[in-house]
Formats: structure tokens, C-alpha cells, sequence
């Protein structure tokens, strides 16, 4: 049998070498022997001090001293959750100096093996903050840039809106706070986020102020903004408490005209964006279905395509629900043009892939999906319709008009609304009062100086 070879311990290792070095003739002499372990055990733990106190809270004015930095309240909400998250870290920081510095006055395995431990659990938790002080430095680092006026513009109109609903509800409530926030994204349309849900982006912390996410070719174009006003009615059908009433109401009107589950099913899966288009319909106007095709007009394959688990109404009805909520406001005329134009465009419905009775019974269930979101009252909003407390009607358009005028001619609007210079806008490219350059440079201009 062989015999393992004898392998000699690394420290016999090291003085061997150590000896024959020393031993060649003319060879330089030793350098300073610079201890290694215990510097460094106290490196880390005055790393984790100084990353925890480099998370620090944000100050206001870093970010720009006009009405166009974030507000104090969206600043304090977001320290609040940092603060909160940094004592946690804090008494991390603590626990791992406490092994540190035992750890250098003894340091066997053990006490080292907690050192490493208390590292690397500390780094994950820095990370987790790292996220969430870098995605609103950067978002809040939007306003310094030559956009932050359009997004104050934006953070108006929203608020507008806001405004608009709880003094309009039948009976009082709580207001919630901070107001939407409005940031600058690339890709192909709006999108928010709402209070409360958990972002993937925040390390599942949950999201604390309604965002309203845009592409800059909405913000070059105000007239397309009425995605403003849509993406607002989400974030305020969970803020009045509707997220489950609507749902069950379209339901519940579906089944009972008799249309049948599986109708009833499909557009009650798409209550969220139906309730988005409707209450923008309200708070904005006509010009706000204008807009809604902006969105919705592509190729043939992709408006008459239905997804059998989608949460958007397929794109070849979905104006429907607004040219029907039209009618029901009193713009007649205004439906009947915006559907003719629809379906000159798409007249070949039956070549996508619609179950047959969705489109069979489209018709009745747009007629009672309307009614049932806009005209019937709720205990959410104080026993009124959301058409009630979102009023629109031939006056309202009649200061769009006039604010249309005055925006092309680069004069004050005057009192208008903000929510409605969205459809002034439009009003004025539509019929070609002014260049477009001009109308979006009156647009933000007057939006700003409020």
C-alpha cells in the first residue's frame, strides 16, 4: 500500500521561504510588515457607518428651488420610509461592531465567522435602501432637467382632477396624500402606479404617492395628454374605495339582462381601464376620446386582436364605451362623428379573432356598462354617479372653446380648469387656430405660471 504523500502546513511553508530568501546574497530587505486582519475587520464595520449615514435624507432644495421641484409633502413621505428603513440598518451596523470589535480582540473562527455573516446580511439590507434612494433621487432629479416645468404641468392638471372629485362627492373624505407625481419615461404610452401596491422597483415596499408614468412624445404633444386624466381616474377608483364596487356593478347588470357568464366574465375583467375611460371621458370632455384614439389606432392585427386573459378592452370596442358615454352628455353629434371615423378605418371586424358573442351582444353590454359606471349612484361616493360628481356638459365645452381661442393667441385662458386646457389644446390643432409649437409652448406657459 502507498503511503498518502506528508503535505507540510503553510506556516512551515512561509518560514522555509522566509529563510531562504533571507539567505541569498544581496537580496533587498524585508518590507514593513503591514498587518492585515484586524485593519480590516475595523474597515468593515466604519464602512457600514459611513454607507449609513451616506443614506441620508433628501432636502428639497437640492433639487431645484421653483414651483417645479417636488412638493415638501412628497419629500417628507419618502424620508419617512428611508428613516425607517435606516434604523434598521442602524442597530445592524451596531450589532456587527459589537462582533468586531470582539472578534479583534479574539479572533478565533467563530467570532470571525459572525463578522463575515453580520457583512454580508448588512449589504443586502444597504442594497435594499441603495433602491429606493436611487429610484427617487432619480425621479425627483426629473425636475432640475428643461422638462421639470412640463411635469409640474402635468403634477396640475392631476391634481385638478383630484380636486374636481372630492368636491364633488355626495358626503366627506379623508383626502389622501401626497398628490399624483408625474415623471418622464421611454416607451410606448402612460402608465401609473398606485398608492399602496407594492413596486418591484422598491423592493416590494409599498408605493407612496400615485405616479403617473409618461413618454416624452406625450409631453411634446399636450393634446394627447388626456392619458393624464385616464391614468388619474385608477389611481382614484382605489382611492374612493371603488376597486371592488365596480367590478361586482358591471357584473351584476350584465347577468342580470341575461348576456350571459362568460360575457359578463370578460367585461368584468375589464373594469379598471372601462373606469379609466369613462371618468377621463367626464373630467376632460370630447377631445378626451381624440386622445384615447391616439392610443388605440394601429394595425389591423392589433385592433382586432382579442386576448382571452387581457385586463384592456380590445382595441376595436373600446372607443365604443366612450362614443356611447358621449351621447349619454349630450354631445350627439360629436359620438356619431367619432364612430364613423372609428369604423371607416376598421370595418372588417369579423376577420379577428372575437368570440363570436362578445361582438353579437357588444352593443347592449356598452349601453349597460355605461349606465352601470356612470349613471347609477354609489355608497363610495356619497349615494351620487360618478357623472354627478365628474359633471361635463355643453357649458364646460363651451370654455374649452373659448380657452382654445385664447391658448392659440397666447393670451391668459383665464379661470379654465386645469384638466380642461388638455381639451383646448386639441381644440386648437383640430382646427388649426395656431402651430403646433405654439399651442404646446401656450399650453405649459400658462400651466407653469399658476
Amino acid at each position: 500500500m502507498i503511503a498518502a504523500p506528508q503535505v507540510p502546513d503553510m506556516e512551515s511553508i512561509v518560514q522555509t521561504n522566509g529563510a531562504e530568501g533571507a539567505a541569498k546574497k544581496g537580496s533587498p530587505p524585508p518590507s514593513h510588515q503591514q498587518p492585515v486582519l484586524k485593519p480590516w475587520l475595523a474597515a468593515q464595520s466604519l464602512n457600514l457607518v459611513r454607507h449609513t449615514k451616506a443614506l441620508r435624507p433628501f432636502r428639497r432644495e437640492e433639487f431645484g428651488s421653483g414651483p417645479e421641484s417636488p412638493s415638501d409633502g412628497h419629500i417628507q413621505v419618502v424620508n419617512q420610509l428611508m428613516a425607517s428603513m435606516r434604523r434598521s440598518l442602524e442597530a445592524r451596523a451596531e450589532r456587527m461592531n459589537r462582533h468586531v470589535t470582539a472578534a479583534i480582540n479574539q479572533p478565533d473562527a467563530g467570532r470571525l465567522l459572525k463578522v463575515v455573516t453580520d457583512k454580508h446580511n448588512a449589504h443586502r439590507w444597504v442594497q435594499s435602501i441603495e433602491r429606493i434612494w436611487d429610484f427617487y433621487f432619480e425621479l425627483f432629479g426629473q425636475r432640475q432637467s428643461q422638462y421639470g416645468q412640463w411635469l409640474l404641468s402635468c403634477d396640475r392638471i392631476a391634481l385638478d382632477c383630484y380636486r374636481t372629485a372630492h368636491v364633488g362627492l355626495g358626503r366627506e373624505r379623508s383626502i389622501k396624500a401626497p398628490p399624483p407625481f408625474c415623471y418622464m419615461h421611454t416607451g410606448f404610452g402612460p402608465q401609473t402606479f398606485r398608492r399602496g401596491v407594492r413596486l418591484r422597483k422598491l423592493g416590494q415596499q409599498q408605493n407612496l404617492f400615485p405616479l403617473i408614468q409618461l413618454p416624452y412624445h406625450r409631453l411634446v404633444n399636450p393634446w394627447t395628454l388626456g392619458a393624464v386624466l385616464h391614468e388619474v381616474m385608477h389611481n382614484l377608483q382605489s382611492d374612493l374605495g371603488l376597486s371592488i364596487t365596480v367590478p361586482r356593478r358591471i357584473a351584476r347588470q350584465l347577468l342580470k339582462e341575461d348576456l350571459g357568464a362568460g360575457v359578463a366574465a370578460v367585461w368584468t375583467r375589464w373594469n379598471r381601464e372601462i373606469f379609466a375611460d369613462l371618468g377621463a371621458l367626464l373630467l376632460g370632455g370630447p377631445g378626451v376620446v381624440a386622445s384615447l384614439l391616439d392610443v388605440l389606432a394601429r394595425s389591423p392585427e392589433i385592433v382586432y386582436y382579442f386576448h382571452s386573459r387581457g385586463v384592456h378592452p380590445t382595441p376595436l370596442l373600446r372607443p365604443l364605451l366612450s362614443t356611447e358615454l358621449l351621447k349619454r352628455m349630450g354631445f350627439t353629434q360629436e359620438a356619431e362623428r367619432y364612430r364613423h371615423a372609428w369604423f371607416r378605418i376598421y370595418n372588417n371586424p369579423k376577420s379577428g379573432s372575437f368570440p363570436p358573442v362578445i361582438l353579437k351582444t357588444a352593443a347592449k353590454a356598452i349601453r349597460l356598462i355605461v349606465d352601470a359606471v356612470c349613471y347609477q349612484p354609489y355608497a363610495e361616493l356619497g349615494n351620487k354617479s360618478l357623472a354627478q360628481v365628474l359633471p361635463f356638459e355643453q357649458k364646460e365645452q363651451r370654455m374649452i372653446e373659448e380657452a382654445a381661442g385664447r391658448l392659440a393667441q397666447g393670451t391668459d385662458p383665464g379661470v379654465v380648469p386645469e384638466r380642461f386646457l388638455i381639451g383646448a389644446a386639441r381644440f386648437a390643432l383640430d382646427n388649426r387656430l395656431a402651430r403646433a409649437e405654439a399651442i404646446k409652448e401656450n399650453f405649459y406657459k400658462d400651466l407653469t405660471r399658476r
